[in-house]
């Protein structure tokens, strides 16, 4: 198998999660060997952050990369897309940091792929093909992570929380041939208890439900959750009714679990080389995978 990088570059434009800036970023065609790499055009010097498991800085609510100064968060989604569709080197330079959230999916990206199509380039492609199990573990949060030997590459993920809205559900990718139609379109989601201490931290200045599932369990005061849909710029709802506040209704009815699959991806794409093998994983996410590719990485390298 050859690497592959874009045939022509793209842009996609939208705002970020976090900062709520409008932003770009542009996806352009690498050299073999390239890899992943993110460019912050908007800092002096434009610095070159390599997109590797060792470089993530940060995993509380999303996959921050950083090299010195320069960051970039958010970038999970657009890795997943990558990886997924068999792009080997891309530069992604952003014009500030992050990369934005569009609908919290991956599928605009896949889209815009798909759209400018892929270029077999003259170098062989380093695969992963993994023998015997790697497990990682935290028993502290019940997340376990193990890669099997397999003849392709496939995952299974299990999701747990105490929700009556999403107690257990899981998702399986036997292929990534699969991802495009199967999983890229899964949104992130969120608990209404966990979006006020976000805005108190000065995060999420862009969220709202066309980028996120929101998902209100718990009832609280009529006033509280008023104040909540004033900062995210949707109309107040009745306090009494529990549920989902999107409007758009669930792609699928375990969205959840395979936003959390499209999670692995895009955290694995940052072992830096394709995977022949199996993921089994239980409660993932972001911090968990990123310590599970950093130690796929040092068995890979």
């Amino acid at each position: 198998m050859t690497q592959q990088t874009l045939k022509a570059p793209f842009t996609l434009r939208g705002k970020g999660l976090h900062t709520g800036l409008d932003l770009t970023a542009t996806f352009q065609p690498a050299a073999a060997g390239h890899g992943y790499k993110i460019q912050r055009t908007d800092l002096p010097g434009q610095p070159v952050i390599d997109v590797v498991a060792e470089n993530v800085v940060d995993t509380s609510r999303g996959t921050v990369v950083a090299n010195g100064d320069a960051r970039c968060s958010t970038i999970e989604h657009c890795m997943a897309a990558l990886y997924a569709l068999g792009v080997d080197n891309c530069l992604i330079q952003t014009d500030g940091p992050e990369v934005p959230i569009l609908d919290g999916s991956a599928r605009y990206v896949v889209e815009a792929i798909n759209r400018v199509g892929l270029q077999a380039q003259d170098a062989e492609r380093r695969e992963f093909v993994v023998t015997e199990d790697i497990t990682f573990t935290d028993e502290e949060n019940g997340c376990t992570l193990t890669l099997s030997p397999a003849d392709g590459f496939s995952i299974d993920a299990t999701i747990a929380f105490q929700s009556q809205f999403i107690e257990s559900q899981r998702a399986v990718l036997e292929s990534l041939d699969s991802f495009a139609d199967e999983i890229s379109a899964a949104r992130t989601f969120v608990f209404v208890r966990e979006i006020m201490p976000l805005l108190q931290l000065g995060l999420i200045k862009g969220g709202d439900l066309d980028n996120a599932i929101v998902i209100y369990e718990h009832e609280v005061s009529q006033q509280v959750l008023d104040g909540l849909a004033d900062a995210l710029g949707v109309a107040h709802r009745d306090a009494t009714r529990l549920g989902y506040l999107n409007t758009r209704p669930l792609t699928w009815p375990n969205e959840p679990a395979r936003h959390k699959l499209l999670d692995i991806i895009g955290d694995m794409a940052l072992i830096g080389c394709r995977l022949r093998g199996r993921i089994t994983a239980l409660r993932p996410g972001h911090t968990v995978n990123n310590k599970f590719a950093r130690l796929v990485r040092s068995k890979a390298f």
